[in-house]
């Protein structure tokens, strides 16, 4: 099996749709060994700011010396991105290899009578055989979804689990109540292990310090006060941070939106605590630097400074209030062009409801997916919130409309389905 053979296999099982439970993915993985459990990990669940959170973990503990696996998705323009080892995608025919084997355990298993596992489950399979045959120091672990039944969600003593931004997403999956969501996120807590908490609305936060409670495990909330951005802009923020205790002062970071700073105080708790229990050798020189180096594509990235232009991957109502909250911040004395896209079964006109109101012009187009929403109906919806749009469902098309905005003071920003910005990084980037 090539590469492309390898991707046309994985991406082949999506029809397969989704499963509860992890029941499949560790008969798969006993057939490959188990190689989940030779590796440390550090399980992050949340609904948003998981991936800004593992990318600030992972770059910090590479700062400290470690070999870092980092499992993440979905991905912005290359599969291979949700498999990397200090920084570096998994390589084509690692990828190919590894598939070929996940392959063959696969048919013995369905030979078996078992149901053929899902994508993710394929690729999860595939990310911890190479994680475990790659002889990694840690493995910072994103869920997929939710937490409880996720694939992810077979580690059974993971060094340290982290728990971000607990809102509403995924619906059809997890449910419509912020309770029941916070109970599958909370899937991930385990006895054996401490866990951070990022700061949460009180129905996400009893859940969760509930099922910490049944299972005996310390928790490490994230307060809010112990964070004071100093200064912000496009291109970082600087801020004061007590981390258990600790004071660190003058910190930068280069992600951008307040919840970043968040973020950031919870990847540093959680490797201070790896520190202060003897669980790796960080110093508070490692933590300073990790945080300023750490870089996360597709969330309210900058990708070019004339004209200024941004995308983010806001696709729920969380992530839409921190976009149109930076846009006021950033860009209040901009003419500020939005080009967006979204998949269907996501909340469009909440999300719609939050960005329109400070943005002056739309342009709405199709994100690159069987679930997208047309252009055509996108925009009859963004006029029945009394906002003018022009459609078009060539990504390409809209980027070259949004192309002509040339002035000083007007900025474009791209947002909505990782499907859409992903491809507009991979386009804007070839152009640059």
């Amino acid at each position: 099996m090539n590469y492309q053979e390898a991707l046309q296999y994985i991406t082949s099982t999506y029809k397969l749709g989704m499963k509860k439970g992890t029941e499949n993915i560790l008969y798969l993985l006993n057939k490959l060994g188990n190689p989940q459990n030779n590796i440390k990990v550090i399980h992050v669940a949340g609904t948003n700011g998981k991936g800004s959170t593992c990318s600030f973990l992972s770059t910090t503990l590479i700062e400290a010396g470690y070999k870092v696996g980092l499992y993440t998705s979905p991905f912005l323009e290359v599969f291979n991105e949700r498999m990397r080892i200090n920084g570096k995608n998994i390589p084509n025919d690692k990828l190919a290899e590894l598939t070929t084997i996940v392959k063959e355990k696969v048919d013995e298993m369905v030979k078996e009578g078992m149901p053929h596992p899902t994508e993710f489950e394929v690729t999860t399979a595939i990310g911890f055989l190479y994680f475990d045959m790659e002889k990694v120091d840690y493995l910072v672990l994103e869920v997929g979804l939710g937490g409880r039944h996720d694939a992810t969600n077979v580690i059974d003593e993971p060094v340290m689990t982290v728990i971000t931004s607990i809102s509403i997403d995924h619906v059809d999956q997890l449910g419509d109540k912020l309770s029941g969501i916070a109970y599958e996120k909370a899937g991930i807590i385990k006895s054996s292990s401490p866990l951070v908490l990022y700061p949460q609305k009180d129905e996400a936060r009893e859940v969760v310090l509930k099922v910490a409670e049944e299972k005996d495990v310390e928790v490490y909330e994230i307060n809010t006060r112990d964070v004071k951005v100093k200064g912000a802009s496009l291109y970082g923020q600087e801020m004061d941070m007590n981390v258990l205790g600790q004071e660190f002062k003058d910190l930068t970071i280069g992600l951008i939106g307040d919840h970043q700073s968040k973020n950031a105080l919870t990847a540093a708790t959680t490797l201070k605590l790896l520190s202060d229990k003897n669980l790796a050798d960080i110093s508070d020189e490692h933590i300073i630097n990790g945080l300023k180096k750490t870089k996360w594509g597709g969330r309210l990235e900058l990708l070019k400074k004339n004209p200024i232009t941004i995308i983010d991957g806001a696709h729920n109502e969380e992530g839409a209030a921190v976009l149109a909250d930076s846009i006021s911040k950033y860009l209040h004395d901009y003419k500020v062009t939005l080009v967006f896209g979204m998949l269907k079964d996501k909340d469009v006109d909440k999300v719609l409801s939050i960005l329109l109101p400070v943005v002056d012009e739309v342009i709405a187009t199709t994100p690159n997916s069987d679930r997208a929403l047309t252009a055509e109906l996108l925009c009859e919806k963004i006029k029945a919130h009394n906002k003018s749009a022009v459609a078009t469902n060539n990504i390409n098309e809209a980027i070259e409309i949004a192309s002509k905005i040339k002035g000083e003071k007007e900025a474009i920003v791209y947002a909505g389905s990782l499907y859409l910005i992903g491809e507009v990084r991979s386009i804007i980037k070839e152009e640059e």
